[in-house]
């Protein structure tokens, strides 16, 4: 099946301030996750936690290597942002479904009908193949995508 995003579910996200981990955001600043990681807490108004493989923290924010890794402190985790190839998603999916995450949004270019037909089976909310920085702007100019 050919996952379609929901309108409804992209608003509510947008608009819900919430926990966001955003998976492969690391200190390097060519990479399209330093910058929307700052949209996604400076101007959404999101708590990040930065999860990549060497723990590195990021934004003055500490980073973790896994979901499993983040305190349960910090939980519940209600958007799992996944900036990795889609060839390595499916995993990263079924790591937020363990953790109890609320949803998961995977990156433009991040597709993986399978993953997201998993996490919906089990509750999560998806939405593929979108940005949420170019995703805001079409919600406060009132234009849904």
């Amino acid at each position: 099946m050919r996952h379609v995003n929901d309108p409804a579910v992209i608003q509510r996200l947008m608009e819900t301030p919430g926990t966001w981990a955003i998976v492969g955001l690391t200190r390097n600043e060519w990479r399209a996750a330093h910058s929307v990681a700052l949209t996604v807490r400076d101007t959404m108004g999101n708590r990040i936690i930065p999860v990549n493989l060497r723990a590195e923290s990021v934004h003055g924010e500490p980073g973790y290597a896994t979901l499993a890794d983040i305190p349960e402190e910090l939980r519940p985790i209600d958007v799992v942002d996944c900036f990795v190839n889609s060839e390595k998603v499916g995993d990263i999916v079924d790591q937020a479904i363990a953790v109890g995450a609320k949803a998961v949004w995977l990156q433009l270019g991040v597709v993986d009908d399978a993953a997201a037909e998993r996490a919906l089976e089990a509750g999560l909310d998806v939405v593929m193949n979108r940005c949420p920085e170019q995703e805001i702007w079409r919600w406060r100019k009132g234009r849904p995508a």
